[in-house]
């Protein structure tokens, strides 16, 4: 059993059929790679994490007025934290903002410089025929990299 702290859930959510199975089996965390305000205002009635996947102004706005609670900027690295910044002037001050996409431990310090503390990391820890101990290794020196850069908050 994971600890109470722990905020389990599922990525690729796209249907609110989804969302009921999440809730069903007591997912806490629902992200999906578009806004649909349908998907976001059912998760947010179920007391989820809501983290639906945005690109620019009007997609974030839709999210936030669905009742997103956080979201995922992809592809942060198209955007990059300027970009994030810029879009993140018109947004509630509340939402927390991710950043996924082209992001590693070598660009978590550009990103704190305008407040984002949340991430999602694919090719930065995993690429094909890495083995076990070399995506341990990536994830070791990733949580180092992070816990620098935030003081382990």
């Amino acid at each position: 059993m994971a600890p109470a702290d722990c905020l389990i859930g599922a990525g690729t959510v796209l249907t609110t059929a989804q969302v009921e199975q999440l809730a069903d089996v007591g997912g806490r965390l629902m992200v999906s790679p578009n806004v649909e305000p349908s998907v976001i205002k059912l998760a947010a009635t179920k007391g989820m994490v809501t983290m639906p996947g945005v690109f620019t102004p009007t997609e974030a706005l839709a999210a936030a007025s669905a009742g997103a609670t956080g979201l995922k900027f992809f592809p942060a690295s198209v955007l990059g934290p300027s970009g994030i910044a810029a879009i993140r002037t018109v947004l509630p001050s509340d939402i927390e903002i991710a950043a996924v996409g082209g992001v590693s431990e070598s660009n978590f310090a550009d990103y704190a410089k305008i407040g984002v503390r949340s991430f999602g990391l694919g090719s930065s820890l995993y690429k094909p025929g890495m083995t076990a101990a070399e995506v341990g290794e990536r994830a070791k020196a990733t949580l180092e990299a992070y816990d620098t850069v935030y003081g382990g908050q």
